[in-house]
């Protein structure tokens, strides 16, 4: 432990892409691919940023899709997708995701998920740094099962994002053939109650989910007091994880086979009603 209380990590090389806007099929195949390449030792340790088009509304791994206003997202031009991780719904616009893909021989992903989410949140934490944001802090209690609903933002899980108490960054970790896979949404600006009426409320409901999402979550504007566009959120978030994390990024991009997976994925799994109805 250094004297500033983060961990020494060894210094290592890792691959950093920034993305253009994408589908949420293959944003989703895009993530699940570079973890195998990380996996099978062809693709340095990834970290990702990316956008999303159309918005689009993600679904956790073992969330129903029941819990999805279908009529109302097609009506609105609103993909659905399922994420290879847990969690809850995300609506996916105005924002920055960001994804992690390593070992769990990496000490950076030493012990179990919470301890994993604990240690990768702190590159986070170092980039919204960068931006101003001092309040950050990764806490948080997971909620109850009497206390969870759809929607991600709702609650803070362990270790997760917050500001005064309000939830900033929404992650999730997936963990399969010795590897880990970590990606999260930062919303930069716009109205987070907007997945509300993406999500099978009662009408009645949907007025007091949005109240309770304007209390218990904020985006990156009002956190930091300006709005920051994605290219200097980025910068600030790779910075932060290089500096935390002791990491020398390295910008790159998808590798051949890499590319390869991504189509067999997107459209075998993620742009598959299969895998999307799958609960």
């Amino acid at each position: 432990m250094g004297s500033d209380g983060v961990p020494d990590y060894p210094q290592a090389t890792w691959r950093l892409i920034v993305d253009s806007e994408a589908a949420g099929a293959t944003n989703m195949a895009v993530d699940e691919a570079i973890l195998n390449g990380v996996i099978d030792g062809t693709s340095l340790p990834t970290v990702r940023f990316f956008r999303w088009s159309p918005p689009c509304l993600s679904l956790g791994r073992n969330q129903s899709l029941a819990e999805a206003d279908l009529p109302a997202c097609h009506a609105d031009g609103i993909d659905v997708v399922r994420r290879p991780t847990g969690g809850r719904s995300i609506l996916h616009t105005d924002e920055l995701t960001y994804s992690v893909s390593l070992l769990q021989t990496d000490p950076r992903a030493a012990g179990g998920i919470v301890e994993g989410y604990r240690r990768l949140s702190e590159g986070l934490l170092a980039g919204l740094h960068h931006l101003g944001v001092h309040l950050a802090q990764a806490a948080g209690q997971k909620a109850t099962r009497s206390q969870s609903t759809a929607v991600c933002f709702e609650s803070p899980s362990d270790y997760e994002i917050t500001v005064g108490g309000r939830k900033l960054v929404g992650s999730a970790q997936w963990r399969m053939r010795g590897g880990v896979l970590q990606h999260g949404s930062l919303p930069l600006f716009g109205d987070l109650a907007r997945v509300v009426d993406y999500l099978a409320f009662p009408f009645a409901e949907r007025e007091a989910q949005r109240q309770r999402l304007h209390h218990r979550a904020l985006t990156l504007e009002e956190a930091a007091g300006t709005r920051y566009p994605f290219e200097r959120t980025a910068r600030a978030l790779a910075e932060g994880f290089a500096v935390a994390l002791s990491l020398d990024l390295v910008p790159g991009e998808l590798t051949p086979q890499e590319r390869s997976l991504v189509a067999e994925l997107r459209d075998g799994r993620y742009a598959n009603p299969a895998w999307t109805a799958r609960l």
